[in-house]
């Protein structure tokens, strides 16, 4: 079993945030200690590494329940979750091909000011006039 604090600095989080998921019914089945202190268990870790791994997809906190009621009711919602986390992917890779344009592009002008500064190309500038 693992304090709070114990959890915390095994996934890198703040306590504010594993105690945001607790109060927010995001983490079932949690034990307490003779002193009704939460205490938390490695399964309960793991799902807490889960929903950390569905918060940094983007995954909203009504659907991040709805797919832990989803596990909650076994196998006969499987269908149903691989859904969700294929829209989930989707929107990822739309995501992921936006950032890579937005490089392709950084990379670009990158290599276009490294021309200009190696006398390769002469700068042009489409919001300034530019006369040398």
């Amino acid at each position: 079993m693992y304090s709070p604090k114990e959890v915390c600095d095994k996934l890198g989080i703040s306590y504010e945030t594993l105690r945001f998921y607790c109060k927010e019914g995001l983490i079932p089945n949690i034990h307490r200690d003779k002193n009704n202190w939460r205490v938390f268990d490695d399964r309960n870790v793991n799902w807490i590494e889960g929903l950390l791994c569905l918060r940094r997809c983007d995954m909203s906190l009504k659907d991040m329940k709805r797919y832990m009621n989803l596990c909650l009711k076994g196998k006969e919602s499987i269908p149903e979750r691989k859904v969700m986390l294929q829209k989930t992917r989707d929107e990822l890779l739309a995501k992921q091909k936006e950032l890579q344009e937005a490089l392709d592009y950084i990379d670009d002008k990158q290599k276009y000011y490294d021309d200009v500064l190696d006398g390769k190309v002469k700068l042009t500038s489409y919001i300034a006039d530019l006369d040398e």
